[in-house]
């Protein structure tokens, strides 16, 4: 790739685990930087021209700021590296005059009813689903809901807060839960989302995550996942993802085809998404589209063309410049989100070289450290760690993941 003086501005929560993944990828492009968190970096009086403190909870304020930023230092493009910035990126982009989704269609992708209504009126399947008032009787709101059902936060990601509810006891306590979870998440960026939730039906059958990057208003699908572990609750922990799907060519391009209306639906233009949908003998039913890139360390398992990362891919299209292939790799790839069995503090982890030895095992990535407090779903949102495998078949990718799971031990007090 050859060197240019352009700059970006990538919007890094303090809890992203995507900052290593995207700093290198502008290295490799040769892309000059600036970093913006919500919280004051240690090193900002240091370089002050590369690191920037914005609100994420007021998306017009923070692009006011940038404007005032961009005076001095033009910013050619802007990219928000997951759910918590999407609509930032989409407010400074907008202030900025720069290629970006509308505020618009940022809001209503990172707003899960908002997303639901548009979706539902332009005709594209989803679940039956309905708002009710955290302020509310559980009781007499259970009264009024066909079961079984997914009570779920409104902006909440990670499959934070997400609770299957059977039958009016279950939905109760489902509800209490969630109303808990909302006061003390303090990634919620309003209180209007810590004021109601979603209410919607259960879909059964398989689900899969599409990754997609639109230009111009086309939709490119770069990859579709499998989720080969069923995700029928009581919580919904994603733990395998694996490319190429082995859903027939139809079932995939029945996908594709729903995924791009949904996108239209919203209003979504530029850049990446990340899409969950639920395939059954009905057809596809969108979950989310989110107005950003697959989620954790996941996108290690993509690589496009002679070896560009999924990250760097992203930066080339941010900046505008030529996308010289969207092809995947041709050889299976996939990933484990290490699940967090039980609540507690990790002391130790063992195991990690004899998982690393598994056959097409590529890296055994542990997150977290010793000492630090491990929480499940529903309340939590993160993983132990991360699992990467690559071979011939998506078969022998799964296998591998599953084998080099069982080697791994997780000491939890």
């Amino acid at each position: 790739m050859p060197t240019s003086t352009s700059r970006l501005l990538l919007l890094l929560p303090t809890t992203t685990y995507r900052t290593e993944a995207f700093v290198d990828a502008a290295s490799k492009l040769g892309v000059e930087l600036v970093c913006a968190s919500e919280r004051p970096s240690a090193l900002q009086e240091l370089a002050p021209e590369a690191l920037v403190t914005l609100d994420f909870r007021d998306p017009v304020a923070s692009a006011e700021t940038v404007a005032r930023f961009a005076r001095r230092r033009p910013i050619d493009a802007v990219v928000a590296v997951d759910d918590l910035t999407t609509v930032v990126a989409a407010a400074i982009s907008e202030r900025l005059g720069l290629k970006a989704n509308s505020l618009s269609a940022a809001r209503a992708a990172r707003d899960k009813h908002t997303m639901r209504r548009c979706l539902a009126s332009a005709g594209v399947p989803v679940p039956r689903f309905r708002l009710v008032k955290l302020a509310g009787d559980p009781g007499a709101l259970a009264e009024g809901v066909e079961y079984p059902c997914v009570l779920k936060p409104l902006m909440l990601s990670a499959s934070r807060g997400v609770i299957r509810a059977n039958d009016a006891r279950e939905f109760v306590t489902a509800f209490r839960r969630i109303t808990a979870i909302l006061e003390d998440a303090v990634s919620a960026p309003a209180d209007e989302v810590r004021q109601a939730l979603l209410v919607e039906e259960f879909i059964p059958g398989r689900e899969v995550a599409l990754e997609g990057l639109l230009v111009g208003g086309t939709l490119h699908v770069l990859a579709l996942f499998d989720k080969p572990d069923p995700l029928d609750g009581p919580f919904f922990e994603e733990t395998l993802y694996v490319t190429p799907s082995r859903l027939p060519e139809t079932g995939q391009d029945r996908i594709a085809a729903v995924t791009r209306d949904a996108c239209s639906a919203l209003g979504l233009t530029e850049g990446p998404i990340h899409a969950e949908l639920r395939i059954n003998e009905r057809g596809p039913f969108v979950l989310e589209v989110a107005a950003r890139s697959i989620g954790g360390l996941c996108a290690r398992t993509l690589r496009f063309g002679t070896g560009l990362s999924l990250e760097e891919l992203i930066l080339c299209h941010a900046l505008g410049r030529p996308l010289e292939s969207l092809e995947r790799e041709r050889r299976s790839a996939g990933v484990m989100m290490i699940p967090i069995p039980r609540a507690g503090r990790l002391t130790a982890v063992r195991g990690i070289e004899e998982a690393a030895a598994v056959d097409a095992i590529e890296e055994v990535a542990i997150t977290m450290h010793p000492g630090q407090a491990v929480v499940p779903l529903p309340e939590g949102w993160q993983y132990l760690g991360f699992i990467f495998a690559r071979g011939e078949t998506p078969a022998a990718v799964e296998e591998a993941l599953r084998e080099a799971h069982t080697r791994l031990h997780f000491d939890i007090e």
